[in-house]
């Protein structure tokens, strides 16, 4: 799926599959210890009570958060978008829905932190109007790891032991999408985190799908994953 400079709200999945396969790859790398840190102090990707996360550090982040049943917001920035030094000045809240974290949102946007703010409801995505000359929003930098499905499938693959009986990456992931994951499967499938076969912490991954909501990923901590 291509995504256009600057980003259009067909360029995107669902978002209950993007909220799924983000969602997969932040669990997947999920540890104690990064959960014991605040979000302002973490990197890469990472699952939270305010939702998901990507943030490199650097170049971009970005959140997006379950607004209620059907309801998704997605926010954040990448350096390639030009949307706040536009001038006349673009209003990212413009047409938004009244259920968006509007003190959030004006926080960053007084903070200068934001670069574009996409809403889901309904099956579609929508945001505010651009000028014909914007170049860019940041999208396409931000979220294509996420709508590629081929990228997401490559980066899951690296987690998974091929040597072990079981669903391939793409049908955990498929599963997934079609919120019909059983996760003990994906635990059972987790290679060790490092070359020095560190253990995977099957207990940290098992609160983060348990806390994206993925089907059945609730009660995995009774049925023994502390032990693992």
């Amino acid at each position: 799926m291509t995504i256009h400079r600057p980003g259009k709200p067909g360029d995107l999945p669902s978002g209950e599959a993007l909220w799924a396969r983000w969602a997969l790859l932040a669990a997947v790398a999920a540890t104690t210890e990064q959960e014991q840190r605040a979000s302002g102090y973490r990197t890469g990707l990472w699952i939270d009570d305010e939702g998901l996360h990507h943030d490199d550090s650097g170049c971009t982040w970005w959140t997006m958060s379950r607004m209620g049943e059907g309801r998704f917001v997605l926010y954040g920035e990448d350096e390639s978008s030009g949307v706040k030094w536009h001038k006349p000045s673009i209003d990212m809240l413009a047409g938004g829905p009244d259920w968006l974290p509007y003190e959030e949102l004006r926080d960053r946007l007084q903070g200068y932190e934001l670069g574009c703010v996409y809403w889901y409801e309904n099956g579609a995505w929508a945001r505010a109007p651009y000028p014909e000359d914007l170049s860019d929003d940041g999208l396409d930098c931000g979220m294509s790891d996420f709508v590629d499905r081929s990228q997401v499938l490559g980066e899951l693959s690296c987690h998974l032991d091929d040597t072990l009986a079981g669903p391939n990456a793409d049908s955990l992931l498929a599963a997934a999408e079609e919120h019909r994951l059983e996760p003990e499967l994906l635990l059972e499938r987790l290679l060790p985190l490092d070359p020095d076969r560190e253990p995977r912490d099957l207990p940290a991954v098992a609160r983060a799908l348990a806390l994206a909501c993925l089907p059945g990923s609730s009660d995995l901590l009774d049925e023994g994953v502390r032990s693992r």
